[in-house]
């Protein structure tokens, strides 16, 4: 779990990001699509909200409410489901939904999401036991660890195909870590070559350089251990002798 100063950082970088994108628009790499799935996942909260409603009739009698709100509950999730966007640019995924409040004559709740490539860990593909009848996945977003709390991972319910999404996104970044990773092998001769800069140990691009020059010190103490013991022995042979 990351300090609070980590992830004060993060949300720092998500606003600055964000003013990126509203500049930049046209970078998306991918963009997933809720349109196909519409039916599906209105039906699927239909039927969790009847199920609801029936236990809360035999239990306090509010799930009659419930049943008469139904009608504006099916409005709010059509109007939701068809506002969200879903895209991944070079380095963000954004999520984009605007949904009526739960009563529509107080106006509409907007909300948009980015998170950043470099804090996400995996993309999990899920679909509960009633997800399943209706064929309606949910994508949740893992965070790095050290960077986030698990509480922080973004679920998105409702995509089109979200197994494509998730592949997008993992080669995208498998090729940015393979850039950062080639970057640091082609400067490894320089930084070996200019004694004047020293090893910064909480660097990462320094960090596998420190590690190689660490074996050699060990490897340096084993050799001449290995030889001070070799004499030790010729010594010993010699005044038996």
């Amino acid at each position: 779990m990351g300090t609070g100063e980590e992830v004060a950082e993060i949300e720092r970088l998500e606003k600055s990001l964000l003013e990126e994108n509203e500049r930049d628009d046209e970078a998306v790499l991918y963009a997933a699509s809720f349109r196909e799935m519409e039916d599906s996942f209105v039906n699927w909260q239909t039927m969790e909200w009847v199920l609801y409603s029936v236990l809360l009739i035999l239990a306090w009698g509010i799930g009659i409410l419930m049943l008469l709100y139904l009608p504006v509950r099916r409005f709010i999730l059509r109007k939701d489901i068809r506002s969200r966007t879903l895209f991944l640019t070079p380095n963000a995924i954004v999520y984009k939904v605007t949904r009526p409040e739960p009563f529509p004559c107080f106006g509409v709740l907007k909300k948009e999401k980015h998170v950043l490539l470099h804090s996400v860990a995996d993309i999990v593909v899920e679909q509960g036991y009633l997800q399943s009848f209706f064929g309606v996945y949910s994508l949740r977003i893992e965070n790095v660890g050290v960077r986030r709390p698990p509480s922080d991972d973004v679920k998105i319910q409702g995509v089109t195909n979200p197994d494509a999404f998730r592949k997008a996104v993992m080669m995208h970044l498998s090729n940015m870590r393979n850039e950062i990773l080639s970057r640091q092998v082609e400067d490894a001769p320089q930084l070996m070559m200019s004694p004047s800069k020293p090893f910064k140990p909480d660097s990462a691009p320094y960090g596998e350089l420190l590690l190689l020059q660490k074996l050699e010190e060990v490897g340096s103490s084993v050799k001449r251990i290995q030889t001070l013991f070799e004499e030790q022995q010729s010594q010993t042979t010699e005044s038996i002798r």
